[in-house]
C-alpha cells in the first residue's frame, strides 16, 4: 500500500508537473514570438544610404584627366546651346541692371530699399552740391603735381582745404536730410548719422554716375 500509494504520488506529481511545465513552455513560446514578431530583425538604414539607393548607381570617377573633361564637355551640351543660354543671362542682367537704375526698388540694392531713402536721393538729386566737385577737382590737382612739382605744397595745401569744406557741407546736408525726412516720414526709424553718410556719398559722386539715377532736376522743388 506505500509503495502504490508511493508510486500513485509520484505519478501524481509527475502528472501535475507536466501541465505547469507545458504551460510554462508555451507562455515563454508565446513571448519569444512575439519578442519576434515586434522587432524588425534589422538596422534602421542610415539616411545616407537610403537615398544613395533611391537615386541609383554613382558613376565612378574618372580615371584620367581626359575622361574627366569629356564628361564635363557632355554635361555642357553643345556649343549652340552654351551660347544661347550665355545670351540669355547677358540680356537678364542687362534688364535688371536697367530696373536698377530707373530706380525700381525690387532691384534696387538693399540700402537704396524704401521710399525714404528714395526721398533722400531726390532731395540731393535737387540740391547743386559743393561736395560734388571734389572728385573731378582732386583729379585735376593731382595731375598737376606730376607737371608742376615745385607747387606740390600749395596743391596739398589746397586739397586740405577742399577736405574741410566736404566735411562742413557734409555736416550741413546731413542734418539737413534728416530734418526733412522726419518732416515727411514721422513715423520712420532711418534717421541719424547713417542716413546722413547715405545722403553724403551720393552728393559726393558725379551726377552722370549715380546709380540709381536721378529723377528730379537741380532746383526742382521736392
Amino acid at each position: 500500500m506505500k509503495l502504490f500509494r508511493r508510486g500513485e504520488s509520484s505519478s501524481t506529481d509527475a502528472t501535475a508537473d507536466t501541465p505547469a511545465d507545458a504551460n510554462g513552455s508555451v507562455a515563454a513560446d508565446t513571448r519569444n514570438s512575439s519578442t519576434v514578431t515586434l522587432g524588425k530583425g534589422r538596422p534602421t538604414p542610415k539616411r545616407r544610404d537610403a537615398q544613395g539607393k533611391r537615386r541609383g548607381p554613382v558613376a565612378p570617377a574618372p580615371l584620367t584627366s581626359k575622361e574627366a573633361r569629356a564628361r564635363r564637355k557632355a554635361t555642357r551640351g553643345t556649343k549652340t546651346d552654351r551660347k544661347a543660354a550665355s545670351a540669355e543671362r547677358r540680356l537678364a542682367a542687362q534688364d535688371r541692371r536697367a530696373r536698377m537704375l530707373a530706380g525700381e526698388d525690387k532691384y534696387l540694392l538693399p540700402r537704396d530699399q524704401g521710399p525714404v531713402r528714395a526721398y533722400v536721393r531726390d532731395l540731393v538729386d535737387a540740391r547743386r552740391n559743393l561736395v560734388g566737385l571734389f572728385m573731378p577737382m582732386a583729379l585735376v590737382l593731382i595731375l598737376s603735381t606730376f607737371v608742376l612739382p615745385a607747387y606740390q605744397t600749395i596743391v596739398t595745401l589746397v586739397m586740405l582745404v577742399m577736405m574741410l569744406f566736404m566735411i562742413i557741407e557734409g555736416v550741413i546736408l546731413g542734418r539737413l536730410i534728416n530734418n526733412r525726412v522726419r518732416e515727411r516720414f514721422p513715423e520712420t526709424i532711418d534717421g541719424g548719422a547713417k542716413l546722413g553718410w547715405y545722403a553724403f556719398v551720393r552728393a559726393s559722386q558725379i551726377r552722370k554716375m549715380r546709380a540709381p539715377k536721378p529723377r528730379v532736376s537741380p532746383g526742382d522743388a521736392i
